[in-house]
Parts: C-alpha cells; structure tokens; sequence
C-alpha cells in the first residue's frame, strides 16, 4: 500500500487494527500484552482522528466506502463498510473509549494475554457493527461480540459472573434470533415481489423497504425494533444489564455502558428509521411513551438501590429512554439530540464506572451501607472527579449531558406527534411525566454523592484509604475533558451528522400525511 492509498484505506485500517492486534498480544509474551493493546488502540484513536479530519461534513452519504464479494450462494454477502456522520462519531467514540479501558486495565493481572486479546476482539465486532453497510455483515459483527464479552465477565468477573454472563448471552442472543428472522423476511418478501431487488446492501433496502406492503413492513420492524431494545435495554428487557455491569470488571463496565449499548441505539436509528419510516411514522407515538416510561421508571429504581454499580446501572437504562424519545418524536431536534446523547452517555457512563472501580479497588465494596459515607476526608480529589461526573449525568449546564436532553425535550415537546398528530395530547402527557425524570436524576446522583463521600468517615478507613494515583488521574481528566468539550462546544459534534439526522427527519416527516395503507408493493 502507497502512502497515496491511504486515505482511501483508512476505514478498513481501522476496522483491522483491534483483529490484528488480538493476533499479536496472543503470540506475545504475558509482560508484554498490555503493551500491545496500549499501542494497537492508540494507534486506533489516532487513525480515526485522522479519518474525521478528512471527512466532509457537508457532502450526503457514506465516504471511505469498500466493497467486495464475499459469498455468492445461497445469499450474496458482500464486505461493504462505509460511514457517515453519524457513525464516524461513532467509530472515534469507540476506539477512544477502547484505548481509555485499556488504560484502566493495569488491575487486571490474571491471564493478561486471553485479556487484552479479548477485548480487542470485541472493539473488532464493534467497529464493525458501525462499519458494516451489507446487512449480513452487520448481523455476523453483531452477535460475534457475544463471544469475547461472555468470556471477558465469565473469567475476570465478579462472584455470580457466570450466572451474569449467561443471562447477558441468552438475552442478547435471543435478541440476535429475532434479527435474524427480520433480515430474511425482509429478504425473502423482496425476493418474491421481484427477484431483481433481493439484497442485502442496506442502501439499496432503505429504498426497497419502504415499498414492502405494511403488513412485511410492521413484522420486519418488529423483529429488528425488539433485537435493538434488548440491547439498548429497554423495559421490559433491561434485567439482563445490571447484573452484568456488577460482575463486569471496571473496564469492561466501561465498554458495556460506554459502547455496546449504542449498537442497539445505533441499529434503531440505521435500520428501523432507515428501512421502515411509515413504520416509525404510525407507532411513533408508542416510541416515545416507552422512552418516557424508561426514563422515569429506572430513575426510581436508582433510587432504592444500595450497589453503586447497580445505581449507575439503571441510571443508564434511564439515559437510553431520551434516545427512544429522541426517535418517536420525528424530528431533527430530537434526532439530533438522541445522537448526541448516545455519544455524550458514552463518555459519561464510561467515567462513572471508572469512579465506582476505584471506590472499589480501595474498600473492596460497592455497597454504600458498608462504606458509610466520609470518603472525602481520605479521598479529596478523587471526590472531586466523583462530584464532575455526578453533575455530567444528572445533566448540569455546560457539561454534554445538559446540550443532549435539552435537544431531545426541545425537539419532543415542538414534534408533529406532540402537536397536531392524532395522540398529541396521550404524547404531551407522557412528555411532561418524563421530565420528572430529571427531577429524580438530580435526587439518586446527589443521593449517591453525599452517601459516599459526606458525613463522617468510619474507623475502618481511617489511614488505610488512599488517594486517586496519578495514572488515574490522567485518565480521569481526559474523561473530563471530553464531557466538558463537546458541553461548551456542541457543534464540534453536531455539524458531523447534522446532515444525516435533518435527512433522516426530513424523510419521516414526509410521510406524516401518508395513510397507513397507501404503501405500494416492490415493482
């Protein structure tokens, strides 16, 4: 390869890097893996980097696209990856955080060459769900991280880990069945109104779908809307998440939270509004209330809990909740806002966990009882990084979280559903009650903040707490720096897929007027 192909390889380097990069930590030495991984994800974050720089922000579709045939029978599967702004955001987020659990992995000191092998196998599965424009290809990058985040929970967790890694491998495979079965019938349905359009390029079914007669449409939706929401969690298919995270070492907490619960955010918004906006259009209305519902009820779930992890847990089952607000609203406010906010909650989360693992790494204890508050006195600047990160997910002005929600209730509340569609005033309800979600966010992240580190210490900690090291605290300040950045200057975000969100609004507002049975077979 010439320096001069390059950036026309760029995407692909970057899709290859993690595989490549399993290859070598698991022929190295057990000292020097975490090098490797160290180096490999480094590399990613500036490759990607490189690759935004050269994006065009105001040019329509996808950019650094390949294609070549990889199977031809029975079905025509092609490599084919490609990305636009959307999910390039979404490709920096994942090698930034991938490089970021690495860091936070100096802990992890039991089969370190099985380890970083298996997390780079699963940034590989992941980057390839947001790569991925073949949809068999999606599917196969999509149910291929069930493999290493078994593993990595199964072998480095906590003491119910195999108990936590079944339930997340039954849930989300049960999710991928479900997929599965909406990709052929889609398939097998375009196949039989004309064998000519049968394929599996999910640009060409973006256009193809929607032609489908309803009745092909709403089954496929259902198949790939339920695959999504048990991977976003949504209710009622949350139960899985919580009990992964807790047993989860931190930083694979981190990826959990950080990354894989944006590939069902990321599928809701490539592949249910992508290839079936009346579908979307009808039960909008339905999207939103579930959203709302999510917000509201995980957040008084945070409030009982007496694990950190478990607070934070369903604190993030409550964040998804504004990217499915976000979707039912139809809008280019609120789809621009859901995105943000899978982008923002992806470094918020992240931080999170990495406060909760060095709590933990000092008590040995997740349960606020047993630390009993005080920490502040042992632990001061680690308070102060708990107290930013605190502030970030309960929404504080200048911070992401604050320009992500705000996007998503502006966008909701000024919607066609919450205006002058047939259920505006059912929609308008449920708005109002998601915003006490809010309220009740700001009441457990407090909550949890004076639990930990206010009041007075108990006996046992005193002079055996230290504080936060300083690999920590580079860490925790790029996690800060982020948050605070894309707080105070959204746009540097926003104007890389402001197109994709205002063509994906644009397309679904369209359709606004069109009746339920006006949809024409393929031809």
């Amino acid at each position: 390869m010439t320096p001069d192909q390059i950036p026309h390889q760029i995407l692909a380097i970057i899709f290859f890097l993690p595989l490549a990069g399993a290859l070598i930590i698991a022929l190295s030495k057990p000292e020097m893996a975490r090098k490797f991984a160290l180096i490999t994800s480094g590399l990613m974050v500036i490759v990607s980097v490189w690759m935004a720089t050269m994006f065009d922000v105001n040019q329509a579709g996808f950019q650094f696209s390949q294609m070549s045939r990889w199977v031809t029978l029975p079905f025509p599967v092609d490599f084919h990856i490609g990305v636009d702004g959307m999910s390039l955001c979404l490709v920096v987020l994942t090698t930034i955080i991938g490089f970021f659990s690495i860091w936070a992995s100096e802990t992890i000191t039991m089969r370190p060459k099985l380890y970083y092998s298996f997390v780079m196998l699963l940034l590989f599965s992941i980057l390839g769900v947001f790569v991925s424009l073949d949809l068999i290809m999606f599917f196969i990058m999509y149910e291929f991280e069930l493999v290493p985040m078994y593993f990595l929970i199964a072998i480095w967790g906590g003491p119910r880990r195999d108990y936590a890694a079944m339930k997340f491998l039954l849930y989300t495979f049960f999710g991928g069945i479900l997929m599965l079965g909406g990709i052929l019938f889609a398939y097998f349905n375009l196949y039989s109104e004309a064998p000519a359009s049968a394929t599996f390029n999910m640009i060409i079914l973006a256009q193809r779908c929607p032609l489908l007669p309803m009745g092909v449409q709403t089954l496929a939706f259902l198949g790939f809307f339920l695959a999504f929401i048990i991977k976003l969690p949504s209710f009622p298919f949350h139960t899985w998440l919580p009990d992964a995270h807790v047993e989860a070492p931190t930083p694979i907490s981190m990826i959990l939270a950080g990354l894989l619960l944006k590939m069902g955010s990321y599928g809701l918004f490539r592949i249910c509004i992508g290839f079936f906006p009346q579908i979307v259009v009808h039960y909008g209305w339905i999207i939103m209330a579930l959203g709302c519902f999510n917000i509201v009820w995980a957040a008084m779930a945070c409030l009982v809990q007496q694990d950190m992890k478990r607070i934070i847990a369903f604190s993030s089952v409550s964040h998804m909740g504004f990217i499915l607000l976000g979707m039912g609203a139809l809008s280019a406010a609120a789809l621009n806002g859901a995105i943000f906010q899978m982008l923002s909650h992806g470094f918020i989360s992240a931080m999170l966990f990495f406060m909760v693992g060095c709590v933990y790494e000092r008590t040995h204890t997740r349960q606020l009882p047993e630390i009993g508050g005080g920490l502040a006195q042992a632990m001061p600047t680690l308070f102060y990084f708990w107290m930013f990160a605190c502030l970030a997910n309960l929404g504080l002005p200048a911070l992401s979280g604050f320009v992500a929600e705000t996007a998503v209730y502006y966008g909701a509340f000024t919607s066609w559903v919450a205006t002058v569609s047939p259920h505006a005033e059912a929609t308008r309800t449920w708005i109002y009650i998601s915003a006490t979600g809010v309220l009740l966010t700001a009441g457990y992240m407090l909550w949890l903040l004076k639990r930990l580190f206010f009041g007075p210490i108990m006996d046992k900690w005193k002079g055996h707490l230290s504080d936060i090291r300083p690999s920590e605290m580079y860490l925790a300040y790029a996690l800060t720096a982020m948050i605070l950045l894309f707080g105070l200057y959204p746009y540097c975000l926003t104007k890389q897929y402001q197109i994709v969100s205002d063509h994906m609004s644009a397309n679904l507002m369209s359709r606004t007027s069109i009746s339920m049975n006006e949809a024409q077979p393929v031809r």
